[in-house]
């Protein structure tokens, strides 16, 4: 990492300029900021993305429903896979199907299952809302939990980027800045510097 390079500029010499020290403070402001900040930021980012997707599984499952649904027919063959690899372990089928909805009434209508051959009268769950519509299953906790994880993760690791980032750009601002005054310098100097009042 640079920033860890930029605190040698903090040693005494002779040689050192101003514009170094300054970089060294800000080497160690970036260092600092990505030691602290970074993992404070993700920990409320990590922690507030808890809270919504606990109270998001909560949700689900007091609006959702597994209920008892009977095949009546085969409709047709749907392959719902990512690529070839998969294919043989997750052909799902799409078949007429009959269920209870929570309120009492009789539904029916289209759903895709995991049964490989299915047969008229096979049975199997189904997750549905409150109406009786087919739904997804409801998030898991420890999916959710997975999932706060990594957006802590994310948000500290994008902190520490924009760190390092705002970093870089002000050792670059400070660098141009050193060159415009070095050509300012050479432009004083003149064509013949080092021979000024030699006589030639």
């Amino acid at each position: 990492m640079r920033a860890l390079r930029g605190l040698w500029r903090w040693r005494h010499n002779p040689l050192r300029r101003t514009t170094d020290l300054v970089e060294a403070w800000v080497a160690l402001a970036a260092l600092l900021l990505m030691l602290l900040a970074a993992p404070a930021l993700g920990a409320l980012a990590g922690s507030a993305a808890q809270d919504a997707l606990q109270r998001s599984v909560r949700q689900q499952r007091e609006s959702r429903h597994l209920v008892t649904a009977t095949v009546v027919r085969e409709l047709d063959r749907a392959v719902l896979a990512a690529g070839p690899e998969t294919v043989s372990r997750d052909i799902r089928t799409r078949v007429l199907a009959h269920w209870t909805a929570p309120d009492g009434t009789a539904r029916s209508g289209p759903v895709v299952i995991r049964l490989d051959a299915p047969e008229p009268r096979d049975r199997f769950t189904l997750w549905t809302d409150e109406r009786g519509r087919p739904a997804p299953r409801p998030l898991d906790p420890a999916t959710a939990t997975t999932h706060a994880v990594l957006a802590g993760v994310g948000a500290a690791l994008l902190t520490a980027c924009l760190v390092e980032g705002g970093r870089r750009l002000i050792v670059r601002r400070m660098v141009a800045r050193r060159y415009a005054r070095w050509d300012r310098a050479w432009e004083r100097a003149g064509p013949d510097w080092g021979r000024t009042g030699t006589g030639s």
